[in-house]
């Protein structure tokens, strides 16, 4: 069954797929191996490690840009994206699947990399999208993913990034914004118990700064100077035990 929030969001990206790849889809396409909004790239980051011959996921590809790129590294990639609109930009170069990260139509057991880049594990509800993760991989797969920083999240108002905390710490950490996507986001503690209740441990959690006088294409996500200070986005990665 679809939730209110998959609705919300499939629609909103149907919407807003020509603008969004329009904005980004080219500094996307010419530097797809690197992370979050600042494009620090994987060669610095090591996130995902060697991934010729492995089986790779990821969830909320858009327009599979990252997805295209590790192809050429030698692994066997599927693209998953709710919006059939953003599906609609990608280059026909590996599978793709049109369907949340919720509830993947794709079976047990069959990736050693499941990852996103500000994709589904920003956009789905955590409880099923780690579960589905888990079921997903195979012992000893790699969870990787890039969401919003959650001291970013604490200090989010409607306009952006503030240097005063805006939230409780202890609310349910779901927010939908004004004309915009619904996004999830846990604690760091929350995080961990979710992944220790579904089989993984925990490898690393890397806060991202933004570069020395580094640019983007998104500006209405985050300030340069903000980022500078303060973690805007972090990366978690987790295996799936044995």
């Amino acid at each position: 069954m679809t939730t209110d929030h998959e609705q919300h969001n499939r629609a909103f990206w149907d919407a807003d797929a020509d603008d969004y790849q329009a904005a980004h889809g080219a500094e996307l396409a010419a530097d797809p191996l690197a992370w979050g909004a600042w494009r620090i790239p994987e060669s610095e980051l090591h996130v995902l490690g060697d991934v010729a011959g492995l089986d790779v996921l990821e969830l909320g590809c858009g327009a599979a840009q990252w997805s295209l790129a590790l192809v050429d590294l030698g692994a066997r990639t599927v693209g998953l994206d709710q919006s059939q609109a953003q599906l609609g930009h990608a280059a026909r170069g590996l599978p793709l699947v049109c369907a949340s990260g919720e509830a993947v139509p794709l079976r047990a057991a069959s990736f050693d990399v499941v990852f996103c880049d500000h994709g589904a594990m920003s956009f789905c509800d955590p409880q099923h999208s780690v579960a589905e993760a888990a079921r997903l991989l195979r012992p000893g797969g790699l969870l990787a993913f890039c969401i919003s920083g959650f001291v970013k999240w604490l200090t989010d108002d409607d306009d952006g990034s503030t240097r005063k905390l805006r939230r409780e710490w202890f609310q349910r950490h779901e927010i939908t914004w004004p004309e915009g996507v619904t996004e999830f986001q846990l604690p760091y503690g929350d995080w961990i118990r979710l992944f220790h209740r579904h089989g993984f441990e925990v490898a690393d959690l890397v806060h991202l700064r933004a570069p020395k006088h580094g640019e983007t294409t998104y500006t209405e996500f985050v300030d340069y100077r903000w980022s500078r200070r303060w973690p805007a986005e972090e990366i978690w990665t987790a295996r799936k035990s044995r």
